[in-house]
């Protein structure tokens, strides 16, 4: 897909939102969802996505979006650091296809690193283990401010 297009109301993250296909939620708010990625890149890696949102990429999003975006990326980032330990963090963000996009509803990576852990390639990594996943988002979710 391009970095133009129609929204497509059938990418899985829209089916999480609408409870069609299950997440391991780390938190919510009325704008935000925080959740475990299902195919981790690095042990704790986390997603977020807005709720109300069509954008399918940085380019699209409306201003008051990104902002609470950003804003829940930066508390749920401290948590994981917290929760985690990392040595250090990477976050990341895909436009289109060609840009490494794989999902296209608007998101970031939160993915922590650590030097002698090699990091599984995006949308490469094998599905995590849900219950392993659940315990990761409850360590996450408790370091919460």
């Amino acid at each position: 897909m391009s970095l133009h297009g129609a929204y497509d109301p059938d990418n899985i993250f829209a089916k999480i939102l609408r409870g069609e296909i299950p997440s391991v939620k780390v938190w919510e708010d009325d704008h935000v969802l925080a959740f475990m990625d299902v195919f981790p890149q690095s042990e704790g890696h986390v997603l977020i996505i807005a709720k109300q949102s069509q954008a399918r990429n940085l380019l699209e999003v409306e201003p008051e979006a990104l902002q609470r975006l950003t804003a829940a990326l930066q508390r749920t980032a401290k948590a994981v650091e917290k929760a985690l330990k990392p040595e250090g963090l990477a976050i990341m963000q895909f436009n289109g296809d060609a840009g490494g996009q794989t999902v296209f509803h608007l998101h970031f990576h939160i993915v922590p690193r650590w030097r002698d852990r090699d990091l599984k390639g995006h949308g490469h990594a094998p599905m995590a283990d849900a219950a392993t996943l659940q315990a990761l988002a409850d360590r996450i979710a408790a370091e919460l401010d």
